[in-house]
């Protein structure tokens, strides 16, 4: 028995739609942006699409969901391959190329991303923010003897110093952290840093005052960090990163200490970090004059401790 339904031989925008799985409103966009012809009108002034049209939206539709640009689909229908032989089409071969080397950066990137949350979520939120080789530095603490403003300042270290400047500089949190004295110490010249507020003259004499303590509290806990051997674990930090990262510019020559920290500031940030006197420039402190000259002071110090070269 012969059936007596007959397709129709063109449809409207509508039905096409639903076909091709789209809406009409994302196939007027393709004939505003020439990927889709206009198709000829009915007697309503209502676009008409044929079999030949259903099929470029097909193609569309299935490019599209494959996360093809509709640009790019448009230049390889340009090309004439697109829908004769996509599988041979040079046009098509190069745009999904370009795909799929885009998409596996895309799978980089979400690897990262969930690596960092997995990360958070295992050493805390704050910590997590930090890299391994900071974190690593770390871990032999007691929990919860790092405060949020240790970690804070750790975080705009890692930002200007990168990783390796970060890690070192994490061993003045390691020793205050162990050492309740200096941390009582270091707590009370924070306070007193912090009185030197824009009401105080900058030649006031606590300004020298406090100078000094500062500079006589960088020096004990300089003194411990030696007695400890924190020192030596710094300097195993520079061997650390250089055997993980080989190619960082590193002349091999391990020079002074004066060679490895001016390193800190060069190709050892974040890669899309800023050189370390910009970012200086740029992080914002809220110091009064008398603070600043009160670091001034503690600055000139400890030049005065230094030996002469």
């Amino acid at each position: 028995m012969h059936s007596s339904f007959m397709p129709p031989r063109q449809v409207k925008i509508g039905d096409a739609a639903a076909f091709a799985g789209t809406t009409p409103r994302a196939i007027r966009h393709y004939h505003e942006i020439g990927l889709l012809p206009e198709p000829e009108r009915g007697g309503d002034d209502r676009r008409r699409y044929g079999y030949e049209d259903m099929i470029r939206l097909l193609w569309i539709r299935k490019m599209a969901d494959a996360g093809i640009a509709l640009d790019d689909i448009r230049d390889a229908f340009a090309t004439g391959t697109a829908s004769d032989d996509a599988d041979s089409g040079d046009g098509v071969a190069g745009i999904l190329e370009r795909l799929e080397q885009t998409l596996a950066e895309q799978e980089a990137e979400l690897r990262r991303q969930r690596t960092a949350v997995q990360r958070m979520r295992a050493e805390g939120s704050r910590m997590g923010l930090l890299s391994d080789f900071v974190t690593d530095r770390l871990k032999s603490l007691p929990e919860g003897s790092l405060r949020q403003a240790d970690l804070d300042s750790l975080l705009v270290m890692e930002r200007i110093f990168g990783p390796l400047g970060a890690a070192v500089h994490a061993t003045r949190f390691i020793v205050l952290a162990t050492h309740p004295a200096l941390r009582e110490d270091s707590d009370r010249i924070d306070d007193a840093e912090e009185a030197l507020d824009d009401s105080v003259a900058v030649d006031d004499p606590r300004v020298a005052q406090v100078a000094a303590e500062r500079h006589a509290f960088e020096s004990a806990l300089h003194a411990v960090i030696e007695e400890s051997g924190l020192e030596k674990d710094d300097d195993a930090l520079f061997d650390g990163w250089d055997t993980l990262h080989p190619d960082d510019g590193d002349d091999g020559d391990d020079g002074d200490d004066a060679e490895d920290e001016a390193d800190l500031s060069s190709g050892r940030r974040e890669a899309d970090s800023m050189s370390a006197f910009e970012a200086t420039g740029k992080m914002p402190y809220d110091f009064s004059p008398a603070r600043l000259r009160c670091m001034e002071l503690a600055e000139e110090l400890s030049a005065q401790d230094s030996p002469a070269t």
